[in-house]
């Protein structure tokens, strides 16, 4: 499903990374229920999908925060960290058809994520993803992750691409709202495993 796209070849392809280039969502999903639900905070994959999807561990924290009253423990985020990538070692895939699109690209490309500097290097080496050498931009080098769109912005400028040249490939709506909110051409980007059934109705506290 493409939205806000020209049928002009972009100056640049700016690229997502969980869910567009790695099929990472799941599983991420997967460690963040479990790690709540040890921590006494309740919700479901579903929840986590409409809510934390495309979105940094920060802003994570800060809606669990609102919504549930109280601050996660001490120590979360890295046990985190370490259990999601304990998981992508044995259970980490490219998204299908993903090296092949890398492969035949003829415009320059980059990375924009939310994920950490770590998680991000690792997890495209897991995937062999780091094998097509793309710029990798995170949510740690500007003020505002996604929605806000300083990501983008800051992807392009180090780029020397025009914002309005740009072409993003998001599957969030967290992503989609920034690059529209750059001024970027935008295509939602549905092929990854989390994307392939309609979530039910999110559990509420």
């Amino acid at each position: 499903m493409a939205l806000n796209v020209s049928r002009e070849t972009p100056d640049l392809l700016i690229l997502d990374c969980d869910g567009v280039l790695i099929d990472s969502e799941t599983i991420s999903a997967a460690v963040l229920v479990e790690l709540a639900a040890e921590a006494g905070i309740a919700f479901d994959a579903a929840y986590v999908r409409e809510h934390f999807l495309g979105r940094s561990f920060p802003t994570v924290a800060r809606i669990i925060r609102e919504q549930w009253g109280r601050d996660l423990p001490d120590g979360f985020e890295a046990a985190y960290r370490q259990r999601l990538l304990a998981r992508f070692e044995t259970e980490l895939r490219p998204v299908p058809g993903a090296p092949e699109m890398l492969a035949r690209l003829q415009v320059p490309a980059c990375i924009a994520t939310s994920s950490s500097p770590p998680r991000a290097a690792r997890s495209l080496a897991i995937a062999g993803i780091d094998r097509f050498g793309l710029p990798v931009f995170t949510a740690s080098e500007v003020p505002r992750g996604k929605p806000a769109p300083d990501l983008f912005l800051h992807a392009a400028r180090r780029m020397g691409a025009d914002p309005a040249r740009c072409l993003v490939i998001e599957d969030s709506l967290p992503g989609l709202t920034a690059a529209r909110a750059a001024g970027m051409q935008v295509l939602l980007f549905a092929g990854g495993s989390h994307m392939a059934a309609p979530c039910p109705a999110p559990s509420r506290r």
